[in-house]
Order: structure tokens, then C-alpha cells, then sequence
């Protein structure tokens, strides 16, 4: 999808790509998500629901959760969680943002499809948001 996007967005720069939504919530598209959320290093840590991904799969079951998550994004009833701050001990002590799995998500199954706002995909920049909220 993201080869057919880039080919639409180099022969018409000025395209809009309004309904990309639908490939969000994709089951497939949330599936593929979902097991790259898994294969991070931060699929160890919890986000302030308290969740980490071997907790969603032993405790929830995968497609529960993803059909869940679906069915908020479609409904438009999905909103991120807040975001927890952790202290890494590193020089510097620098600080870490840990998401909810559900944001990780949500990030990661839009995160490559979607153009920049007025950018396209040529450009090789990719961003999107939820609704005007951040992910």
C-alpha cells in the first residue's frame, strides 16, 4: 500500500489523501502493527493503563484487543491515554515517555500510510494524527 500511495502522491503532488482512516483500522493493518509494537524493546514496559503486550496477549487475547481497538477508531470513541514520563539511568538522567500499548498502537499502524499535511509521500516524511490529537 505504501509503494501504490508514494506512485499516486509523485504523479499528482497536489492529491489529497482524505480517507486514509480506513486503512488504520484494518484488521491487517492492525495486525502488522500489533506484531511490530511486539518485537520493540518497549514491549517489556507497561504505559499507564498498567498493560504490556504479554499482558494483552495472555489476558485479553490479541484479536479481542485489536477488535476493540477497531471498533473505537471507527466510531471515533478512541482517545489516547496519557503519557508516562520514566527516568532512565542515564548520564544525564534523562527522561523516557511511555505510551499505552493501544497509542503504540494506534501510532505504529498509521504511521507509514498517511502524508504529511500538505507534504507528500515523496517527500519521505510521514506523520498523522488522531482527530487533531497527538498519538
Amino acid at each position: 500500500m505504501q509503494a501504490k500511495l508514494h506512485r499516486w502522491a509523485v504523479a499528482d503532488p497536489g492529491r489529497r489523501f482524505d480517507d486514509l482512516m480506513n486503512f488504520v483500522y484494518d484488521p491487517a493493518t492492525l495486525l502488522v502493527a500489533f506484531d511490530r509494537v511486539a518485537g520493540n524493546r518497549g514491549a517489556r514496559t507497561a504505559g499507564v493503563d498498567g498493560l504490556t503486550v504479554a499482558d494483552v496477549e495472555e489476558q485479553i487475547g490479541v484479536p479481542g484487543f485489536l477488535d476493540d481497538l477497531r471498533a473505537q477508531l471507527k466510531t471515533g470513541a478512541f482517545r489516547p491515554l496519557p503519557v508516562r514520563e520514566r527516568k532512565i539511568p542515564k548520564p544525564g538522567g534523562s527522561g523516557k515517555s511511555v505510551r499505552a500499548v493501544k497509542v503504540r498502537l494506534t501510532w505504529r499502524a498509521g504511521r507509514r500510510p498517511a502524508p504529511q499535511q500538505g507534504g507528500s509521500m515523496a517527500d519521505g516524511k510521514a506523520s498523522w494524527s488522531l482527530q487533531g490529537g497527538q498519538a
